[in-house]
């Protein structure tokens, strides 16, 4: 694609941007309906295939580019999308949440904290994995990526459990917050399409996730082509623009549970894809057959500070619950959006110098 002229690439790139949106929102209405009828959620296989679902933009990307062997790609835009998708919450917090009362004071439980160390801890690993000797791989397995889909999955079970029964008043939930329990607005999404069979719903969604996975590899081509036209490092693009393009079915989903006050599952989608989109490293061993995790550069431990940081930001925000908004937003929303702004900004001076 690097031959064609930059403005082609853009409207290549506008329009896998486009089905990602359309497409991406429809596998997320399907996923409900599928998730209430069947009853996915209800075991951990559901809530892995469901994870994997509601992430094929990003698997598409991550497979796309170590199949071409750009894992700078792959990796910039999965731990870039982990710093996007949590300020999707601010997103979600200024246009979706209506009165005086911020997202996290109406979203506040501990779940929502078990989720959020899930993602520290899995980013963590990123880190210590980037450390790791470049020759220690068996069966095309590396450690970190194992122990990452491993504490995933315990954070799962956890969280899983935290639903079920937790040793604290209310189940953990905070009280003046959401009173509906979390996930209603994915029933309401159900019986919405009840006059959609199963049937059609599973042929919706596979429709839906072919076009989210060719969208998913157009994004991915036509970005590293934009990228070489404008001199911009894959790491870079796949950091911003790859991942606000990625995250924009969060975006549309996210607003449609907050305004159906689910402010419980807004938080609980966002905490729960970046915690799973680490786990795309797994995918990526596999595939390219070479350690990634040792390959990250300067630019790629920066942005998993940066997400880490974000991330608990907003544990103290549903600890602490703040209760007024600054600027149309809670508080610790504020903060997230000024630390990424100076983030990116830090991340383009540490690119300067690798």
């Amino acid at each position: 694609m690097e031959s064609l002229p930059l403005a082609v690439l853009i409207l290549i790139f506008v329009a896998g941007a486009a089905v990602i949106w359309v497409a991406g929102s429809q596998l997320s209405k399907q996923t409900d309906v599928l998730d209430d009828r069947l009853h996915l959620g209800a075991a951990l296989g559901g809530l892995i295939l469901l994870a994997i679902a509601t992430n094929l933009p990003e698997l598409a990307i991550t497979v796309s580019a170590a199949a071409s062997n750009n894992v700078g790609v792959a990796v910039g835009n999965i731990l870039g999308g982990i710093g996007v998708q949590t300020v999707v919450l601010v997103i979600l917090d200024v246009f979706g949440t209506k009165g005086s009362e911020p997202l996290s004071y109406k979203a506040a439980s501990l779940a929502l904290v078990i989720e959020a160390v899930t993602v520290v801890a899995v980013l963590g690993v990123v880190i210590a994995g980037s450390q790791m000797p470049n020759n220690l791989i068996a069966f095309r397995l590396t450690p970190a990526a194992v122990l990452i889909a491993g504490i995933w999955v315990a954070g799962l079970v956890l969280v899983q459990r935290a639903q079920k029964s937790l040793a604290w008043q209310q189940q953990g939930d905070a009280p003046g917050g959401q009173e509906k329990p979390k996930g209603h607005s994915k029933k309401a999404t159900s019986r919405r399409n009840q006059h959609i069979s199963t049937g059609k719903s599973v042929l919706i969604f596979a429709i839906a996730a072919v076009a989210t996975l060719g969208a998913g590899v157009v994004l991915e081509r036509s970005g590293e082509a934009i990228a070489v036209h404008i001199g911009l490092s894959g790491v870079l693009f796949g950091a911003t623009f790859l991942a606000l393009a990625t995250s924009l079915p969060e975006i549309s989903t996210g607003l449609t549970s907050v305004k159906q006050g689910d402010y419980k599952l807004a938080f609980s989608d966002i905490f729960g894809g970046n915690a799973f989109l680490p786990v795309l490293f797994l995918v990526a061993v596999l595939i390219s057959g070479k350690p990634v995790l040792p390959q990250a550069q300067a630019t790629d431990i920066y942005l998993t500070a940066l997400a880490i940081l974000l991330t608990l930001v907003y544990v103290l925000g549903l600890i602490f619950r703040p209760k007024k908004k600054v600027l149309a937003m809670g508080m610790d929303s504020l903060v997230v959006l000024a630390l990424y702004l100076l983030g990116i900004a830090g991340l383009f001076a540490v690119a300067s110098t690798t």
